[in-house]
């Protein structure tokens, strides 16, 4: 028996439910009632992510302060990457601190290869942060992560190139 075909002419209830549904995915459906401010963060909130961007830069700039402080042959490698890193404590509106680079007697022989290792390792992990938190920043903050971020990346491949 052959299958009949529909007598009313037009969409489907189905395609339509499905295109409806579709649209109001793309237009996003907002309330209003808070001028259309819902979805874009608060000024506190932007502070507080540059905030956290600087001092999660300054933390890293320390680290690669106490490598140069336990591992002085390492200056020539790492110097270039730690002023960089010290740009982008500015960039966030971070201070930088200035820092005594002798070494302490408290602090551990290490191998170059562990505090590149070390260094690189937390570079990845700090871009990954990064490339996280652009997704809710405001549109100026997000592009200056994605670069912060981007530039960490390659901070992390020079530190572990041979």
């Amino acid at each position: 028996m052959p299958l009949t075909t529909r007598s009313r002419p037009g969409p489907r209830r189905r395609s339509l439910l499905a295109s409806l549904a579709g649209a109001a995915l793309l237009t996003g459906c907002t309330d209003d009632s808070d001028d259309g401010a819902q979805g874009a963060p608060s000024l506190s909130q932007e502070r507080r992510l540059k905030a956290r961007a600087a001092r999660e830069s300054a933390d890293l700039l320390g680290q690669y302060d106490r490598a140069l402080a336990a591992l002085p042959s390492l200056a020539a490698r790492i110097g270039p990457l730690r002023e960089e890193v010290e740009r982008h404590v500015k960039a966030f509106g971070g201070a930088v601190r200035p820092s005594a680079l002798a070494p302490s007697a408290t602090t551990p022989p290490v191998a170059e290869k562990d505090a590149l290792k070390a260094l690189a390792a937390a570079e990845r992990a700090l871009s990954d942060r990064r490339m996280t938190a652009l997704l809710d920043a405001p549109a100026e903050q997000a592009r200056l992560l994605a670069s912060v971020a981007a530039a960490g990346a390659g901070h992390a491949y020079l530190l572990t190139e041979e």
